[in-house]
């Protein structure tokens, strides 16, 4: 699998503190390894656009969709609580 990122999910990024940068790269290194994986709690958001949710950390959470072997990152936000 790899990974393309959406403009916007490209801005979003470029606005994060580092810290969260160094998280979401290590969540997508896990993503592409095996979305199964235990941290991401990666789940089906929208059955109907295909859109996928996991997570960066308490605080935030990335979208994205599976087309063919690419996960297409659409947004990395603020996880309302």
């Amino acid at each position: 699998m790899k990974a393309a990122f959406s403009s916007r999910s490209i801005r979003q990024y470029a606005k994060l503190h580092t810290t969260v940068q160094d998280r979401f790269d290590k969540q997508l290194g896990l993503l592409l390894m095996n979305l199964q994986h235990p941290s991401l709690r990666a789940k089906k958001y929208s059955e109907a656009e295909n859109i996928w949710q996991a997570r960066v950390n308490d605080h935030y959470r990335f979208y994205f969709q599976i087309v063919d072997d690419t996960y297409r990152i659409l947004d990395i936000t603020g996880h309302p609580k």
